[in-house]
């Protein structure tokens, strides 16, 4: 991961490129380690299934770039894991939130003129907060939609694009360190996401902006 350099508080970037789940959501895996409590199943069980099992992993693969649907995936997937397929995906994102602070920072910066972008893989794509993408991004890239998934070049290249600006000129977050890869090699900056304690002072850094102050901070020149 490139580590946030001072030179850029002069020189700040002007786009900024954000995951979605466990980036604008709480984590991901503190959902699913609940869930596989819930049902009676070892949390390393799911795990090491997306791990070292190729059939799970090809169909979490389908389903991030939409050739899979829902249901046909809970039913293939539950009978690796034995369990109900009803609900299978649903109870997996059960204890997934909107991170708050998360939110609220990319609301701010595009509100101080930073130009957005969500650049997510998806399970499935009802559950996303669709009535808030025109206040929060520029542009949306969600893998499902897209017919592939990160880490693929070419999703990076549309989020930038679907921002409006060069790569080199944008912010990736993500929360899975391969995720960052294609961006750092398109020339853009990264944050590895972990907390928005830690996020959002890069952010702030890389960006020139102001992401911790009251919702009605003074917007940058």
């Amino acid at each position: 991961m490139a580590e946030p350099d001072d030179t850029l508080a002069g020189d700040a970037r002007s786009g900024l490129l954000i995951d979605w789940g466990g980036v604008l959501t709480t984590n991901l895996f503190t959902s699913f380690h609940a869930y596989c409590l819930a049902a009676g199943i070892e949390p390393e069980r799911l795990m090491g299934r997306f791990r070292r099992d190729p059939e799970a992993r090809e169909l979490l693969v389908a389903l991030e770039k939409g050739h899979l649907d829902e249901g046909e995936f809970e039913r293939r997937f539950a009978k690796l894991l034995e369990v109900e397929p009803d609900g299978l995906i649903d109870g997996l994102f059960a204890g997934v939130e909107p991170d708050e602070a998360m939110v609220r920072a990319v609301r701010l910066a595009r509100r101080a003129g930073v130009r957005t972008a969500l650049v997510s893989n998806s399970w499935g794509v009802h559950r996303y907060p669709h009535d808030l993408f025109d206040e929060l991004f520029d542009g949306v890239v969600i893998s499902a939609q897209e017919g592939m998934r990160k880490p693929s070049r070419r999703m990076y290249e549309l989020g930038a694009e679907r921002a409006g600006l060069a790569a080199e000129l944008c912010v990736y977050v993500d929360d899975l360190p391969f995720n960052l890869t294609p961006a750092e090699e398109l020339g853009m900056a990264t944050v590895h996401h972990t907390s928005a304690e830690t996020t959002i002072p890069q952010l702030e850094r890389l960006l020139g902006v102001t992401l911790s102050a009251a919702p009605d901070a003074t917007p940058r020149a």
